[in-house]
């Protein structure tokens, strides 16, 4: 992701929210392609503003695709700041699984930009709390409401997965993530079962597995069953393919993790 998309969506965010996030990265996006097209002389014959009407037009429909990845992954930042501040302290665990990821999915620049977006948002987050206490908690909550209103449940479910990655790096979750991770979780619009299903992934027990499915040990096996279907179906990588290669691996892996609970409590009850 370059320049302009990371500036876009920082400026966006302290102006408007996650919504304005989303608009800023955007239009980062088309500076950056218009900056690429006058680069490559795009918009420059003799048909006026005709040519550079088209490269802007063909600017918007080239950035369609990744606008909904680079929503997503300013949603992430976003978050992901509120989640590593919930302890009261930055780990350096949690700041490194965020930069393997930037640098697995988007490369080497995109960590550089995204470490200096979080440490932005930890300024807005010190300098909001200066003046009103839990201000910016307020703020992260009217954004987990935009994205609600403008990201598919499937969308929320890997964000919130990511973050219980994020909170889990440093080997533990205390309880004050737990309640950062459920408050986000809610003002998401999600259930508190899909949470705590996704805290007890790492797990290995029969117990473990019943929490990922969401149903006690005394669930009937049509419950399970039909549980099972409803995970599989929420979970599918194929819903969020739209956000690119990266994301609809970490969505099948997740996938997988949810098939083993099943075959493990499928296994003992003999069904």
């Amino acid at each position: 992701m370059s320049a302009g998309k990371w500036i876009g969506g920082i400026l966006g965010f302290m102006s408007g929210g996650a919504l304005g996030a989303l608009a800023g990265v955007a239009l980062g996006a088309l500076f950056d392609y218009g900056l690429k097209a006058v680069n490559r002389g795009e918009g420059s014959n003799n048909s006026g503003f005709s040519g550079a009407n088209a490269a802007w037009e063909q600017a918007r429909r080239s950035e369609y695709y990744e606008g909904q990845r680079n929503s997503f992954l300013f949603s992430l930042l976003v978050l992901a700041s509120y989640i590593i501040k919930a302890d009261g302290r930055v780990m350096h665990s949690e700041m490194e699984f965020v930069r393997r990821f930037l640098r697995m999915n988007f490369g080497e620049a995109a960590v550089e930009q995204g470490n200096s977006i979080l440490l932005r948002l930890f300024e807005e987050q010190k300098r909001m709390d200066a003046s009103r206490p839990g201000a910016f908690n307020s703020v992260i909550r009217e954004s987990c409401a935009q994205i609600a209103a403008n990201m598919d449940y499937s969308q929320r479910l890997q964000l919130l997965n990511f973050l219980v990655m994020l909170a889990q790096a440093d080997g533990s979750v205390p309880g004050s993530e737990v309640d950062a991770l459920r408050d986000v979780s809610r003002c998401m619009g999600m259930a508190d079962a899909d949470l705590d299903s996704m805290l007890k992934l790492s797990g290995g027990t029969l117990d473990d597995a019943y929490a990922v499915l969401g149903v006690p040990p005394t669930a009937t096996d049509d419950e399970v069953r039909r549980a099972y279907r409803k995970l599989a179906l929420q979970h599918h990588p194929d819903r969020v393919a739209a956000l690119g290669e990266d994301i609809r691996r970490a969505a099948e892996k997740k996938f997988q993790e949810i098939n083993e609970a099943k075959e493990r409590i499928y296994k003992a009850r003999g069904m």
